[in-house]
C-alpha cells in the first residue's frame, strides 16, 4: 500500500455488526456475566455502598470527658483529682491504678543506683551525666549497700529506685464512671447531633450505658470499658496500658434524623506482646518547703489511658452520583460482549467463518462490489471486484 492508501485506510469508520450465534453454552456464559455485573451494581454500589448519595466523612468533632470515684491505697485515700491527668477533661487521660512513690527528695549528693557500679574513684568521671541516669557524677565512689559500690551524684536524693514505696489503687478503679461526651458535625449538610440525650433534666444522674435501653447516656464504668476491649482489669492496673474508645456515626441522612446513632466499641491500643515497650506509665513530682529547703515527692504512675476516637461518614441522595453510577452500570454490561467475542473467536472460530462474518469492510470506491464464493462444501469467502465484471459461480 503506498501512502495515499495508509490516508485512506486513517479515514475508515467502523461500526458494531449483530450476529446470532446459536450456541447455548455461550449464551449461558454471556447472561450469566450480565447477571453478576449487574448483581454487583445493584446489591452492592447501589444497596450497600448507597452509589446515588452524596458522601462526606470525618465529622467535625468534640469530646468533654469527666471521671468520678475514690478510691484508697496502703496508706492514703485518692480522689478523683488526684488520680486523673491531666484534669482538663479532654479526648486522652489517664486513671492512676498503680504507683510507687519516692518521698522527701531534696537536693544533694547520694549513691546512683545499680546503673553505675563502681570499684574506685577513677571509675566515676567527675562532672559525668548518664542520661537514663539520675543527677551529675562527683568523682567518688561510694557504697550503695553492704556489698555494692556506685558513683556518688548531685541529684534529688534519694534516688526513685532505692527508697520507693509502691502502693495500688485498683481496688475501687473498676468502679470509676467515665462520662464521655460527644458532639459532631457535617458542614456539607449542615447537621449537628450529640451523644447524649436532650431534654431531660436529671437523666445522667441515675443511669450508665446500655446499648439497648440508655444508648444515650454516655456513662461507662471503667471495668465495662476494661472488659469490652478483652483485658484482665488486675493486669491491666498492675503494669498499664491503653485503651481506646471508638465512637462511630454512621449516618443515612435520607432519614430521619433518629435514625442517625452513635456506636461505640472498645479496643487496646498499645502493644501488650510485646514486653519491652508493653503498658502504660509516666512520672511526675508534687514540690513543697520543708524547713526552708525545696523538698518533692516524686510519683511513678502506671495508669490505664483512655483514648477517644470519634469516626463518621454521612450521605444524602443526589443526582450527579446516581446518574455517573448509573452510566457506569450499563457500560459495563458490554463485558459480557467482549468476553463472548474472545471465545467466540479464540476457541470456537472453524475454519474462519465467525471472523469472516463478523468482520465485514465495505468498497472505498463506488466501482468495487462485494462478491461471494461458496464451495462445494458449504464454505464461502468474501471478495471486492470491479462493479462491471461477473462473480463466479461454482456449482
Amino acid at each position: 500500500m503506498g501512502c495515499w492508501d495508509y490516508l485512506w485506510e486513517f479515514w475508515n469508520y467502523e461500526t458494531s455488526k449483530v450476529i446470532v450465534v446459536k450456541n447455548r453454552h455461550l449464551g449461558v456464559i454471556y447472561r450469566l456475566v450480565q447477571l453478576l455485573i449487574l448483581v454487583y451494581f445493584i446489591w452492592y454500589v447501589f444497596i450497600i455502598q448507597k452509589g446515588y448519595q452524596e458522601r462526606e466523612s470525618g465529622p467535625e468533632s468534640s469530646v468533654i470527658t469527666k471521671v468520678k470515684g475514690v478510691t484508697r491505697s496502703q496508706n492514703k485515700v485518692w480522689d478523683v483529682e488526684e488520680y486523673v491527668k491531666p484534669p482538663e477533661g479532654g479526648s486522652v487521660f489517664s486513671i492512676i491504678t498503680h504507683v510507687q512513690v519516692t518521698p522527701s527528695q531534696t537536693q544533694k549528693e547520694c549513691p546512683e543506683n545499680m546503673r553505675a557500679l563502681c570499684h574506685s574513684d577513677s571509675d566515676c568521671a567527675t562532672g559525668e551525666m548518664d542520661m537514663l541516669g539520675n543527677g551529675e557524677k562527683t568523682g567518688h565512689c561510694i557504697p550503695y549497700n553492704r556489698s555494692k559500690k556506685t558513683c556518688e551524684i548531685k541529684a534529688w536524693c534519694p534516688v526513685e529506685d532505692r527508697a520507693s514505696v509502691s502502693e495500688n489503687l485498683a481496688v475501687m478503679a473498676a468502679e470509676f464512671t467515665v462520662l464521655i461526651k460527644n458532639n459532631i458535625h457535617f458542614p456539607r449538610f449542615r447537621f449537628s447531633k450529640g451523644n447524649v440525650k436532650d431534654g431531660q433534666d436529671g437523666y445522667l444522674r441515675n443511669c450508665t450505658f446500655n446499648e439497648t435501653t440508655d444508648l444515650y447516656c454516655p456513662i461507662f464504668k471503667l471495668g465495662f470499658i476494661v472488659e469490652q476491649a478483652g483485658e484482665n482489669f488486675s493486669d491491666l492496673a498492675e503494669k498499664g496500658g491503653v485503651i481506646g474508645v471508638i465512637i462511630n456515626w454512621n449516618c443515612n441522612l435520607d432519614l430521619l434524623d433518629s435514625e442517625c446513632n452513635p456506636r461505640y466499641s472498645f479496643r487496646r491500643l498499645d502493644p501488650k506482646w510485646a514486653q519491652a515497650s508493653s503498658g502504660y506509665n509516666y512520672r511526675f513530682a508534687k514540690y513543697y518547703k520543708c524547713r526552708e529547703q525545696s523538698t518533692r515527692t516524686l510519683i511513678k504512675a502506671y495508669g490505664i489511658r483512655i483514648d477517644v476516637i470519634v469516626h463518621g461518614q454521612a450521605g444524602k441522595f443526589s443526582l450527579i452520583p446516581t446518574i455517573i453510577n448509573l452510566a457506569t452500570a450499563l457500560t459495563s454490561v458490554g463485558v459480557g460482549s467482549f468476553l463472548c467475542d474472545w471465545i467466540l473467536l479464540t476457541f470456537m472460530n472453524k475454519d474462519g467463518v465467525y471472523s469472516t462474518r463478523k468482520f465485514d469492510q465495505m468498497p472505498r470506491c463506488p466501482e468495487e462490489t462485494l462478491t461471494t464464493e461458496c464451495s462445494l462444501t458449504g464454505s464461502c469467502t468474501q471478495a471486492f471486484s470491479p462493479a462491471d465484471s461477473k462473480p463466479p459461480v461454482h456449482l
